[in-house]
């Protein structure tokens, strides 16, 4: 039951991604593009989604499992560190470069565009390279230890 909850649940957002526009790198561009003509249709899209959840996280965070009985994880750390700045700005440079992030590539391989793959095989290389670095560093310091 898990796994068809998990499927079902990527779809809709998949679905959600390609209906309001969030996986068509133009539509993303121009709403990124403060200076030329603008998009806000997108704002929409996000603002909904952070009243959404922000009406929620209160239920959400109160309880201990999810409806389908796994543990409840949520985010713990409220520090801003160099790290996570630097992340910020990697990300939104890559989205705006291309007008793609994580989901919504995903929901756009299925559309038959080779950009899409791209991005995505270029992700992957960005993944991969950090666990190859995280690791690196792991080691680094568990022998100066």
């Amino acid at each position: 039951m898990k796994v068809v909850s998990a499927l079902l649940s990527g779809l809709l957002f998949g679905l959600g991604l390609i209906v309001s526009g969030m996986s068509n790198p133009s539509k993303v561009l121009g709403f990124l593009d403060l200076a030329g003509k603008w998009d806000p249709s997108l704002a929409f899209v996000m603002g909904g989604a952070v009243v959404i959840g922000a009406l929620m996280f209160p239920f959400v965070s109160k309880r201990k499992s999810s409806i389908l009985g796994n543990t409840m994880r949520l985010p713990t750390a409220t520090r801003i560190d160099r790290r996570l700045v630097l992340g910020g700005l990697t990300f939104g440079v890559g989205w705006g470069l291309a007008g793609y992030c994580p989901g919504p590539v995903l929901a756009s391989l299925a559309q038959g565009d080779g950009k899409p793959w791209v991005f995505f095989i270029a992700m992957l290389g960005g993944m991969a390279l950090f666990e190859v670095i995280e690791r690196a560093k792991g080691k680094r310091a568990s022998k100066a230890a």
